[in-house]
């Protein structure tokens, strides 16, 4: 159902399927069969997880018993027993733009001797700070995603929903570079010798750049890459529902978690632009 009629990612389906086999183990018994009580004991076996993942194996016992109920399988939705985790959405980890620079010399320093497995990375940086994209998004592009006249990418985002995704001067000419020295037998963007460049392996080679320049590696993840591309982009006085549109959010909430992360853009906004202070600075 999830897949079919949700359209959800393959990630979060996996995610929620480990969350309702970990639920049954601590149950003891069938979990389409457990009652209430069963499930008011479920909060001592999670009590020690952090509430962001408390509130997704909530999410995906809600969503489970709910489409029980929904198919006639029970007659009763015993969720209400469910622990109701507080959670507040943490602002996302970004880089500065000097921490961003130094990155990008790094890379293109390596990239210099047309190594393919620099220029790859060269490019890989380009696209997640240029153009906002998931690691999976990126890893799993098809070359025929890559644009011909137009500087743009179609990039199937979560839930199989394509948009499109503008390509910079900076990054069409790393691509350029890039497609002249991959594997062009294979269908993929960035091939490996199994199908395509995984999700792992962009971690690892995003660390071993951090390091070199000279970053710590904890500090660097493509989605670390993704929250800076949206944060300096509203720092330049990009709107909430153009970001929104490039990072593919289905709901704009989600998109405004970044108006808080800019805070000081916005205090200087209304200090500059108010009509109080601009009285105020002509007295």
């Amino acid at each position: 159902m999830l897949a079919a009629e949700r359209g959800a990612a393959r990630n979060t389906i996996l995610a929620y399927g480990r969350d309702l086999e970990q639920a049954e183990e601590l149950i003891g018994s069938n979990l389409d069969k457990a009652s209430s009580a069963q499930l008011a004991k479920l909060g001592a076996g999670w009590s020690d997880l952090a509430p962001s993942t408390l509130a997704r194996k909530v999410s995906a016992l809600r969503q489970f018993f709910g489409f029980l109920v929904d198919e006639g399988l029970r007659d009763d939705d015993p969720t209400h027993a469910l622990p109701r985790p507080a959670t507040r959405r943490p602002l996302p980890k970004i880089l500065s733009h000097e921490e961003v620079e130094s990155l990008f010399t790094a890379a293109e320093e390596a990239a210099q001797a047309d190594s393919p497995t620099a220029v790859r990375l060269l490019t890989l940086l380009e696209m997640l700070y240029g153009s906002g994209l998931r690691a999976t998004e990126l890893v799993s592009l098809p070359v025929s995603a890559v644009p011909r006249d137009a500087p743009f990418l179609t990039v199937i985002g979560k839930g199989g929903q394509a948009r499109m995704v503008p390509v910079s001067h900076r990054a069409d000419k790393a691509l350029k570079r890039w497609l002249a020295l991959r594997d062009s037998s294979s269908r993929w963007l960035f091939p490996s010798r199994t199908g395509h460049l995984s999700r792992v392996r962009l971690f690892q080679i995003l660390k071993d750049l951090a390091v070199r320049a000279d970053l710590p590696p904890e500090k660097l993840s493509p989605h670390v890459l993704r929250h800076a591309f949206a944060t300096h982009l509203l720092e330049g006085g990009a709107d909430l529902r153009a970001l929104q549109t490039l990072l593919g959010h289905s709901d704009i909430s989600t998109t405004q978690i970044y108006t808080h992360v800019d805070a000081a853009r916005l205090v200087r906004l209304v200090n500059e632009r108010h009509p109080l202070a601009r009285g105020r600075r002509s007295d």
